[in-house]
């Protein structure tokens, strides 16, 4: 897919792996609204690309989880920037410390990890339908495709949306609409800050899996690596390329990987 002269909103843009998609597409000649529900973050992040791309960006802040607050960035973004191509259901959320987990913890990694993307997908499928094309990027992680030791909230969530994503491809792929689903280990964002400074012990034990299991990338390497799939129209998005070779071994000896997790979760015990 061209990215010139489309129309692009990304969640979850106040910083990380958001702002940068948002900026790497802004280079490219695309119109970006940018949305997230911290606010402050927000207006600067889209203060500092408006600077450098006049006439371009717009923030609007919101829950990507709530319909009333998609409903009006798609919206403004509409009217504003014009129609929507490509939508980045980006916004996510850390886990709950495993079976210590609440209810409260597991609705919200549900409610921003996977109905965050299939609300979006309900507004703006049926107008892509009507003008033939459209190209729908979900965030998930390499946990929605592996599993992620300590938390099983962002494990179970990002499966989801996993899940979600292969469904829309397969059910819309061959009527104009393309999916990606991005899927990396360890990016330097706040939300790895986050698992590592938690209360909970298997939360910060969830961190150090993350990353003992592969390098730490920046989120700018990982826009690239977006952008590259997009230009392909690529399905499986992996900024960490070893992630496909755990996942081949996942799929060919199951037990053999569940072993070797259990392993792997001991040494981060110890």
């Amino acid at each position: 897919m061209r990215i010139i002269d489309t129309v692009a909103v990304v969640t979850g843009a106040a910083g990380g792996i958001g702002a940068a998609v948002a900026r790497r597409l802004l280079e490219q000649g695309a119109r970006v609204a940018l949305s997230d529900i911290a606010a402050d973050r927000l207006a600067a992040t889209v203060a500092e690309l408006a600077q450098q791309f006049p006439g371009k960006v717009l923030g609007q802040a919101g829950d990507a989880a709530s319909e009333a607050d998609l409903i009006a960035l798609i919206d403004t973004a509409t009217t504003t920037l014009g129609p929507v191509d490509l939508y980045f259901a980006n916004a996510g959320v850390g886990g709950g410390p495993g079976l210590a987990a609440t209810d409260a913890q597991w609705e919200q990694a549900l409610s921003i990890n996977l109905m965050a993307h299939v609300r979006a997908a309900r507004l703006l499928v049926p107008q892509w339908l009507e003008r033939g094309s459209g190209y729908f990027v979900g965030t998930a992680s390499a946990a929605g495709l592996l599993t992620q030791i300590g938390s099983a909230t962002y494990s179970a969530s990002k499966h989801a949306a996993v899940g979600f994503a292969e469904w829309l491809a397969v059910t819309y792929g061959d009527r104009g609409i393309r999916v990606s689903c991005l899927c990396p280990m360890g990016v330097d964002t706040a939300l790895l800050t986050g698992f590592e400074t938690d209360d909970a012990a298997d939360t910060r034990m969830a961190a150090r899996a993350v990353t003992g299991a592969g390098k730490v990338l920046q989120p700018l390497d990982v826009a690239d690596r977006v952008l590259e799939a997009l230009e392909s129209e690529q399905f499986l998005i992996l900024p960490h390329p070893e992630v496909a070779e755990f996942l081949r071994r996942k799929a060919s000896d199951h037990d053999r990987w569940i072993h070797g997790m259990q392993r792997y979760r001991a040494t981060l015990e110890s």
